[in-house]
């Protein structure tokens, strides 16, 4: 790997190859640039209860600082993304012509930004507590729409840590959630000693594939599954207890709210050819 200088900022660590930086947040100021992010409040055709848009605050030291808070007696937090998968948003009623049918997506939003092929990195500081999970992560404004991932795209989760100090193996997804969803695994994950630590995550996705970085090292590549699809980007946390069947959080989301998830930056690059 090599060190990719940011003036005033962490390097960051890339493949090797002559690298140009496309986009990025640094998180500076103390107000989140909302022509790049967004929050997201939806999740399959319904507004999600787990989730916030007042959960992400600037702390002036360019990071962004994403806390577990109370909101009407339960505990919630955020998303961020840059673009919007078109069945996320809640269906409203529609009528077709003079007939009562229903288009059953709701209202699409124009991203913010997507990217396709090149190098997609996240430094952050994992949540320190249980009750709730963090993850950084791609997806395709379209994935679903059709069998092919080349034509509709994919899922790549380059980080996800469901417990504090746990880092998950890495996938990738195609085919949408449901009976046509496929999905591709790699690495068993690991432990970070010091929880407090900052750590790199790093995803190099190119023509063979998905290969995934931490820490500047190789950690594991998937091969299956390649598209062309733009994706856009998100960096999500989520109190754990709203997918169960009783959508109710964990006791230890209560006893825990406060808990912070922390990113330093994310940013995309391209290889010069």
């Amino acid at each position: 790997m090599q060190r990719f200088e940011v003036k005033g900022h962490e390097p960051s660590l890339l493949p090797e190859g002559d690298w140009r930086l496309v986009w990025s947040d640094e998180f500076d100021g103390t107000e989140l640039d909302r022509t790049k992010w967004d929050y997201r409040m939806s999740m399959m055709g319904m507004r999600w209860p787990a989730w916030t848009d007042e959960g992400v605050k600037l702390d002036g030291n360019s990071n962004a600082v994403f806390t577990m808070m109370m909101k009407d007696g339960m505990p919630v937090s955020s998303q961020l993304q840059t673009g919007y998968n078109f069945m996320d948003q809640p269906i409203e009623k529609t009528v077709f012509g003079h007939d009562h049918l229903q288009w059953n997506i709701g209202k699409l939003h124009e991203n913010k930004y997507t990217h396709s092929h090149g190098y997609f990195e996240c430094r952050c500081r994992l949540q320190q507590k249980e009750g709730w999970w963090s993850a950084f992560w791609l997806q395709s404004p379209v994935i679903g729409a059709s069998l092919d991932p080349d034509d509709t795209g994919v899922e790549i989760d380059i980080m996800e840590s469901f417990y504090p100090g746990e880092v998950h193996r890495h996938n990738v997804f195609t085919g949408g959630y449901g009976l046509d969803m496929q999905r591709r695994c790699v690495g068993g994950g690991f432990e970070i000693e010091n929880k407090e630590e900052f750590h790199t995550f790093g995803l190099l996705w190119d023509e063979t594939g998905y290969t995934y970085f931490v820490d500047g090292k190789e950690d594991g590549k998937i091969t299956d599954f390649t598209s062309n699809r733009r994706n856009f980007i998100l960096i999500s946390t989520e109190v754990k207890g709203y997918r169960y069947e009783d959508h109710k959080p964990v006791k230890e989301a209560f006893d825990n709210v406060g808990d912070t998830f922390v990113v330093d930056y994310v940013r995309v690059f391209d290889e010069v050819k």
